[in-house]
């Protein structure tokens, strides 16, 4: 997909070459094999275990209310929007990789845009579960939709909350259509390759009556080319307007025009870490290093020294302003962060994001499998804990000091939150193994215009 040209060659493969057999058998041996491997099942059953344990938070908030959080004034916005900002913004690199990387042509994104496409979906539907459990009342969450006004309420559409919901909502079923685009023809190819009518039919539907006709191409390649390219306003759009959430208050720390870039940055940045965190493994226990390869990895570490740069600038433009402009205030809230309560949570903050990426300038650990999980686990780290801080700090010592308090999360603050993760890698982990997790067709895309290049 990343060259476009000669498409139809994909499906004529030069006399004896059987590059493109290999190709299908390499990513569809997951999806054909009876049985996943061990590894596969260890995880599966860790995530729904967790995903239960999230199931049963839920449900005990729905049943006594958010007051089992920790949430409290003056910190009303406790873990739960942080989570939300965290979730949204992993769900960045796939949006980047797939509409941005495919519309400047960067062949590399092939071996590992369907990966992290789906990433995004599932970190979506993570983050969009916190904005309705947190509202306080969950069983009203169309509320937050501009519904008919026979009840005599509207929503506010000046609160960057509802925003959000547009926001969001947008990204998501963009990059589900994008996703589910790049999916039509290995899906085809599975139904194609099918030994059971079951398998044969369940993929026969979702492939809509794909052929790989040259009509069929053309038409795919047009509509792709579209949705890459609406895809790419969101990238920068979405996490701006999440961005909003804090810029628009007239609190120190937030109200800041910085956040939209300063955002977006932090986005890539912690969804290219979760792409490294998810692919070493995936191409490990999968068979799938002929196709996701070091050099794929080395790539995506180089994205992640540079989008965390420019977060570390970001921070230190941040303390440069709140000196430059005068205001007391301002300033009083970047000395708190770095030494005031939360100087803990500030500091681990700065070494995730911005110490430990520098090491990355070293081939030898740009190219470390275990080097570029470890860090990007650390980056994730890191960013939940900006968005901790970003969040927190400012709220807990707000103008008037006789109400400062110190925010303490609780158990169900801590199982909610580790139970998204049950969420996200169950459904990542039956996407692994019901989907194709390389888009075969794409690679094959490149595999010919470099074999007609020789």
């Amino acid at each position: 997909m990343a060259n476009t040209a000669d498409i139809r060659d994909w499906q004529a493969p030069p006399e004896g070459d059987n590059a493109y057999a290999k190709i299908t058998d390499a990513v569809n041996r997951v999806v054909e094999t009876p049985t996943p491997p061990r590894a596969w099942y260890l995880a599966f059953v860790i995530s729904v275990l967790w995903l239960g344990v999230l199931g049963c938070c839920v449900g005990y908030l729905f049943w006594e209310g958010v007051g089992i959080w920790g949430n409290m004034n003056p910190v009303a916005w406790g873990w739960p929007i942080v989570n939300f900002v965290f979730w949204v913004g992993i769900g960045h690199a796939g949006t980047l990789i797939s509409a941005v990387l495919y519309l400047f042509r960067q062949t590399w994104r092939t071996a590992i845009n369907r990966a992290a496409e789906a990433m995004t979906i599932f970190a979506v539907i993570c983050a969009l579960l916190f904005p309705g459990i947190h509202i306080g009342r969950p069983w009203l969450p169309y509320w937050m939709l501009p519904i008919p006004n026979q009840m005599d309420m509207w929503p506010q559409f000046r609160s960057p909350l509802d925003w959000d919901i547009f926001a969001v909502g947008t990204y998501f079923t963009v990059s589900l259509m994008f996703w589910y685009m790049g999916l039509i023809p290995d899906l085809a190819s599975i139904r194609d390759r099918a030994t059971s009518t079951t398998r044969r039919l369940a993929y026969g539907l979702f492939a809509v009556g794909w052929r790989g006709s040259s009509r069929q191409w053309h038409r795919y390649e047009k509509a792709y080319q579209i949705l890459a390219a609406l895809s790419t306003p969101l990238v920068l759009s979405v996490h701006s307007v999440v961005s909003f959430d804090f810029a628009t208050a007239q609190l120190p720390g937030w109200h800041t025009t910085i956040f939209p870039p300063y955002f977006v940055a932090g986005a890539i940045f912690s969804g290219f870490a979760m792409v490294v965190t998810l692919l070493v493994p995936a191409r490990q226990f999968f068979g799938l290093k002929t196709l996701i390869k070091i050099e794929h990895i080395e790539l995506m570490n180089k994205v992640i020294l540079a989008t965390g740069t420019l977060v570390g600038y970001a921070y230190a433009m941040e303390f440069f302003i709140a000196w430059y402009s005068g205001a007391p205030y301002e300033g009083f809230a970047f000395i708190n962060r770095a030494i005031g309560p939360y100087a803990w949570a500030y500091w681990t903050m700065w070494s995730c994001n911005v110490i430990f990426p520098q090491l990355f300038w070293f081939k030898k650990i740009r190219t470390n499998l275990w080097a570029s999980v470890a860090i990007g686990v650390l980056v994730n780290v890191g960013m939940w804990f900006e968005r901790f801080v970003i969040t927190v700090t400012s709220l807990n010592r707000d103008f008037l000091p006789s109400s400062w308090g110190y925010f303490v999360p609780t158990l169900f603050d801590f199982l909610t939150f580790m139970g998204s993760f049950g969420l996200f890698f169950t459904l990542f982990l039956l996407f692994c193994r019901y989907l194709p997790q390389v888009a075969a067709s794409e690679v094959k895309g490149v595999h010919a215009a470099e074999h007609h290049a020789h």
